[in-house]
């Protein structure tokens, strides 16, 4: 059974697609049978990926709606081995479609039982807030990813998020871990990416990957040619990072399945 994982922060700009998208074509090279999620209205992921919004004939929104099965509306993205089911601008009105409906909170894991059997890894985008749609990915998550920028206001509305975390785990989903804290941007030159490095490794300890996604130009304009970094360029750092994270994670649930 596929491990399924959402990546969350209610702060923008924390690299929350740019790992979403970077971490599936790192699992898909590592030989890894992968799924990418988008469940953000402003579909980068997807964009990130090579599939174009305006073209698709169904999305996350129909599937969270119980619209259309999910197993329909599996693409094959320009990541090897990476399918991925991509977002749409309507799936805004989810948020307010779903709000009156019994069990609205597992939509989304419902919808993914069909699929989860074909997949190692199911990496879910979430938007960058704390609504319905975020619950229902937590809801239907394994573990959670915290992508935390390695800059001032790093910790700003963490506290919420895994007050969130603790109150779907009380609530809808027991089972949900942290698969971990994820820092990003990091800039090892600057005093402040250091101090921030070690206040989240203080605060947070284990929980923290051993890997950090450096600053790097590349991940930044690999998403405007429709490619993951590691497709875009193979050698630079920022693929490096994301194959080391990859790695990371895979070790991680092995030493757990054969513990």
């Amino acid at each position: 059974m596929g491990k399924i994982i959402a990546i969350s922060n209610q702060k923008g700009g924390v690299g929350k697609t740019t790992t979403a998208v970077n971490l599936a074509a790192a699992l898909g090279v590592l030989e890894k049978r992968v799924l990418l999620i988008d469940m953000d209205a402003q579909a980068n992921a997807s964009s990130g990926l090579g599939i174009d919004e305006n073209t698709i004939e169904g999305s996350s929104y129909e599937m969270i709606e119980h619209l259309a099965p999910a197993s329909s509306l599996i693409l094959k993205s320009s990541a090897p081995g990476v399918d991925i089911i991509p977002s749409h601008i309507n799936i805004v009105a989810a948020e307010e479609e779903l709000s009156d409906k019994e069990g609205r909170e597992y939509m989304l894991r419902d919808a993914l039982v069909e699929i989860r059997d074909r997949y190692d890894y199911i990496i879910i985008d979430c938007s960058p807030s704390l609504g319905l749609i975020t619950i229902n990915a937590l809801t239907a998550a394994d573990s959670v990813i915290i992508p935390i920028q390695c800059e001032y206001y790093a910790l700003e509305g963490l506290g919420k998020l895994l007050s969130t975390i603790r109150s779907i785990q009380n609530s809808y989903n027991s089972s949900l871990s942290y698969e971990g804290m994820l820092l990003t941007m990091y800039d090892p030159r600057l005093r402040l990416s250091n101090q921030v490095v070690d206040e989240v490794r203080t605060h947070f300890k284990s929980i923290v990957f051993k890997t950090m996604i450096q600053r790097n130009v590349k991940l930044g304009e690999a998403p405007s040619h429709g490619q993951s970094i590691i497709d875009y360029d193979a050698t630079c750092r920022g693929a490096e990072n994301y194959l080391a994270l990859g790695m990371e994670i895979i070790t991680k649930n092995e030493n757990i399945t054969t513990a």
